[in-house]
Parts: structure tokens; C-alpha cells; sequence
């Protein structure tokens, strides 16, 4: 990016962004990408083969830029358990992920739970990088952690998902405390209290 223009690749992304939040990802295409990209289709065709390939990049940015900043290790489990539960509650409020979740249920699983993506595999290898830090600290109960971290992945993928079904009984707040008990109890080595901030 120079002088304040972004490259191709990266306004293809945010026209696709904008036409998706606008229209949904069924009414969009790749002619109304480049459209509004100010593109020729056929440039866009030199990044991404077709709509669909743009879809799944956009999800991989959207998703990866949810990431917690770079930061040193937890100082411990209650530390830990917030920056997952923190990264949880920016995936969900996510523009894309609301729109997609709200409007395109079966597209939403397609592009965020049925496919093992990029952006699912940069947050579990983080994930599994930071209870093995958390293990040698001895504030993760010890166990595979790359086991652990798909199983911390699942728990908040299904959080995210399910959020609006149960929002009756669990309004933000209450979400957000959930899913830190439920990944506080599940981390904390054995004999240990569970019973720290929210």
C-alpha cells in the first residue's frame, strides 16, 4: 500500500466486503465486485478464479484479523481464558459474520464451520501455541495442546454460531461469562478452582 491507496487485492476484498454486507453473498457476484472495486472482471479473475474463491479469502481476513494483537504470554489462566473469550465475542460481532449468520445460514456454515480454512488453522495453531505456553507456566491442565485448542475452537465456533438462537436466555453479557466458565472449567489443571473473574 502506497500513499494511502490500498493494492488491488486488498480493495477487491473490501468491495466484496461492502457488496456482501449490502446484498448478501447469494446476490452477489463476481461482476459486482469489480463494479464496485472499479475493476475489469478480468482483473479480478487475475487474484481469484471466481466469486466464491473471493468469499473465502474475505472470510480468511475478516476472521484472522479478529486475532488478539501481538502480545506477550498470559500471566495465567484467567489471563488466558479472557483473550479467548475476548477473540470469541470480536468473531461473533463481526459485520460478516452477523450478516451471513442472519441472512445466509447455509452459506455461513459453508465458508465459517464446514471448511477446515486458513483462517480456522491460524487460530487454532495460536490457540495450541498458548495453552502449551500456559502448560509450562502450570496454569493449563496438561493434555495434548493441539487436541486442546480444537477442542477450545469447537466450543467457541458453537458459542458464535448459536449465539442469536439462545439470546433470550443468554443476552451478551451472560454469553460472555458462559463461555468463560465453560473454558476456564475445561483448561484448569485438576484440583484447581474454577472460580475466577468473568
Amino acid at each position: 500500500m502506497a500513499d494511502g491507496v490500498p493494492d488491488t487485492e486488498t480493495a477487491i476484498l473490501d468491495a466484496a466486503l461492502a457488496e456482501v454486507l449490502d446484498h448478501g453473498i447469494r446476490r452477489t457476484t463476481a461482476s459486482d465486485i469489480a463494479r464496485r472495486c472499479g475493476i475489469a472482471r478480468q482483473t479480478l479473475y487475475r487474484y481469484w478464479p471466481d466469486a466464491e474463491a473471493v468469499f473465502a479469502a474475505l472470510v480468511t481476513r475478516e476472521l484472522v484479523a479478529a486475532l488478539p494483537a501481538e502480545r506477550g504470554e498470559s500471566a495465567d489462566l484467567d489471563d488466558l481464558v479472557g483473550l479467548l473469550v475476548e477473540t470469541a465475542v470480536r468473531v461473533r460481532d463481526l459485520p460478516l459474520v452477523e450478516r451471513l449468520r442472519d441472512t445466509d445460514p447455509e452459506l455461513f456454515a459453508r465458508y465459517i464451520l464446514d471448511r477446515l480454512g486458513t483462517s480456522q488453522r491460524a487460530i487454532h495453531a495460536e490457540t495450541a501455541r498458548r495453552l502449551a505456553a500456559g502448560q509450562r507456566a502450570g496454569f493449563v491442565r496438561e493434555g495434548d495442546p493441539v487436541q486442546q485448542a480444537a477442542m477450545v475452537l469447537l466450543i467457541a465456533q458453537s458459542a458464535v454460531q448459536s449465539a442469536p438462537i439462545v439470546a433470550d436466555w443468554l443476552p451478551a453479557e451472560a454469553w460472555r461469562s458462559e463461555l468463560t466458565a465453560a473454558l476456564r472449567g475445561y483448561l484448569a489443571p485438576a484440583g484447581t478452582t474454577t472460580g475466577g473473574r468473568a
